[in-house]
C-alpha cells in the first residue's frame, strides 16, 4: 500500500513559480491524490532483473516513503520478455506503471517519462539497484522540501562507500577529472544512476538537453549548474553489478562527444541558460514580470558597479602606458581596452544581454560611445597641456607642466562627465529596452 501525504498547503502553479522570491521554493504538499514521487527505472531487455528490482523498490517505498509514490517502468524498446513482464506487474503491483518506447536511449526513456508525469518530484534509478536503496529517501526530501532543484547520488563523495574493480574505478573518475577540467562542473559523479529533480525545474532543463542516451545525465547536471540551480549530493553505498550490460568503451566515447558538443555551445554562449534560471534565480525581468519596480534603478546599479571597475581598470592600464610613452597615446590605448571590457560587462549585467546575438554590433556601437569618451578626455588633457605649457607628445611632463597625479586628477573629471553620456548612450541606442517597444507597437495595432 502506498502512503498518502498529509494536507499542508498546495503546489504553486507555473504562472506562481515565475513570481517566487529568489532562490525560494515552496514545499511539496498534498497534491489531490496524485504521487508525490515518481520513480523512472529505465531498462532494455532485463527480464531477469526487472521483477526483482520492483519488488524490493515497491515494499522499500511502502515502509519508509511518507508521501504517495510511484515507479514508472520505461521500456527502451526490449526485444525479450521484459515488455510483458512490465505490463504484469503494472496490472498486478498499485503504484506500478509500464511505458514502452519503440526507440533505445535511456536519455530518451527518462525525459518522455519525466516530461509527461504529473508528479513534483522525479527521480530515477538503474534496475540493478547497485545503489543503497536507504540513499533514496535523503536524495529526494531537499526536493521535497523546496531547499534544492536536482539532488544526485554520488560515489565519489565523501562517506559514499563503494565496491567495484579496477576498471570501472578507473574509467569513473577519469571522466570526472575531464568534466571538472574541460566545462567547470563542480559537481563530483555525473554518471550514478540515482538522481532526482523538480518537475518545475524539468519542464524547463528537459528541452534543453539534446543527449538521448548515457550523456543525458551529464548534459542535464552541467546545463543546470551553469544557470545557476542547486544540485544536492548524496554519498551512497555502491556494489558493481558484474553482469551488467553497459558496454563501457562505447558509453566513455559517445560521453566524450557529448562533452565536446556542450563545452563548445557554451564556449560560443549558444544555450539559452537564462531561460532555464530566470523563474528560479533573481534575474531582474522576474521583477518586471511581478511588478516589482527596479528597471532603471537596477541598471543605473549596475552600471556604476561596471563602471567603477572599468575605471580601475582604465587607471591601472594607463599609469602603465604611461611609462613608456606620451599621455596620449597612453590615454587612448587605456580607454579602448577598458572601453571593450566595460560594454562587455554592462551587455551581460547591467542590460541583461545573452548570447552572441548583435554582439558585434553592440562592440561597434560601444566604439561609438568609447570615441566620445576619448574626444572628451584627450579634449582635457589638451586643455591642460596648454594651461600648464607641457608638451604632450614627450615621454615624460616637463619641469613647468602638469605632474602625473595632476594628470590622472583631470581624467577623473572628463571620465566622470564621459561616464554620464555613455550610460545614457548606452541604455537609449546601444542596448533599448525592445520589450518596451513591442508593447507600443501591440498598443498601437
Amino acid at each position: 500500500m502506498t502512503a498518502t501525504a498529509a494536507r499542508v498547503g498546495g503546489m504553486p502553479t507555473p504562472m506562481e513559480c515565475l513570481t517566487l522570491p529568489a532562490r525560494e521554493h515552496l514545499p511539496v504538499r498534498d497534491t489531490g491524490g496524485r504521487p508525490v514521487l515518481d520513480v523512472v527505472i529505465p531498462v532494455h531487455n532485463e527480464e531477469k532483473d526487472l521483477e526483482p528490482c520492483v519488488l524490493r523498490l515497491h515494499a522499500h517505498l511502502a515502509r519508509t516513503f511518507p508521501y504517495g509514490f510511484r515507479i514508472t517502468v520505461a521500456d527502451n524498446a526490449s526485444t525479450d520478455r521484459t515488455p510483458a513482464i512490465a505490463a504484469r506487474m503494472a496490472a498486478e503491483l498499485p503504484g506500478v506503471r509500464s511505458v514502452r518506447l519503440e526507440r533505445k536511449g535511456r536519455g530518451r526513456a527518462l525525459g518522455t517519462v519525466w516530461s509527461r508525469s504529473e508528479a513534483p518530484v522525479l527521480a530515477y534509478m538503474d534496475v540493478d539497484l547497485s545503489t543503497d536503496l536507504n540513499a533514496l529517501l535523503p536524495l529526494v526530501a531537499p526536493l521535497i522540501s523546496g531547499h534544492s532543484d536536482l539532488a544526485i547520488g554520488s560515489r565519489l563523495a565523501g562517506g559514499s562507500r563503494v565496491v567495484r574493480g579496477p576498471k570501472r574505478e578507473l574509467v569513473s573518475r577519469t571522466y570526472n577529472l575531464i568534466l571538472r577540467g574541460s566545462l567547470a562542473a563542480r559537481f563530483s559523479d555525473a554518471q550514478c544512476g540515482f538522481k532526482a529533480i523538480r518537475r518545475e525545474v524539468a519542464e524547463r532543463l528537459l528541452p534543453m538537453v539534446e543527449d538521448t542516451g548515457w550523456f543525458f545525465d551529464t548534459e542535464m547536471l552541467v546545463l543546470a549548474e551553469r544557470a545557476g540551480l542547486r544540485i544536492h549530493e548524496v554519498p551512497v553505498d555502491w556494489v558493481d553489478d558484474p553482469d551488467s550490460t553497459v558496454h563501457i568503451l562505447r558509453t566513455a566515447a559517445e560521453d566524450l562527444k557529448g562533452v565536446w558538443r556542450v563545452g563548445r555551445a557554451l564556449a560560443k554562449g549558444t544555450l539559452p541558460l537564462d531561460r532555464l534560471a530566470r523563474p528560479f534565480g533573481d534575474d531582474p525581468r522576474d521583477r518586471a514580470i511581478s511588478g516589482v519596480p527596479g528597471g532603471l534603478a537596477r541598471q543605473l546599479a549596475g552600471f556604476c558597479a561596471v563602471g567603477a571597475l572599468s575605471t580601475l581598470l582604465y587607471l591601472a592600464l594607463y599609469s602603465a602606458f604611461r611609462a613608456g610613452t606620451g599621455p596620449q597615446a597612453a590615454n587612448g590605448a587605456a580607454l579602448l581596452l577598458s572601453a571593450v571590457a566595460n560594454t562587455a560587462a554592462n551587455r551581460r549585467l547591467t542590460f541583461g544581454v545573452r548570447g552572441r546575438e548583435r554582439a558585434v554590433r553592440h562592440q561597434a556601437q560601444g566604439l561609438v560611445v568609447f570615441a566620445i569618451g576619448l574626444a572628451l578626455t584627450s579634449g582635457s588633457l589638451a586643455a591642460l597641456a596648454a594651461a600648464t605649457g607641457s608638451a604632450t607628445g614627450s615621454a615624460g611632463a616637463s619641469a613647468g607642466g602638469a605632474g602625473h597625479g595632476t594628470e590622472l586628477a583631470v581624467l577623473i573629471a572628463a571620465n566622470l562627465a564621459a561616464t554620464v553620456l555613455r550610460f545614457l548612450l548606452f541604455r537609449a541606442w546601444v542596448f533599448p529596452d525592445r520589450r518596451a517597444d513591442d508593447h507600443t507597437l501591440g498598443d498601437a495595432r
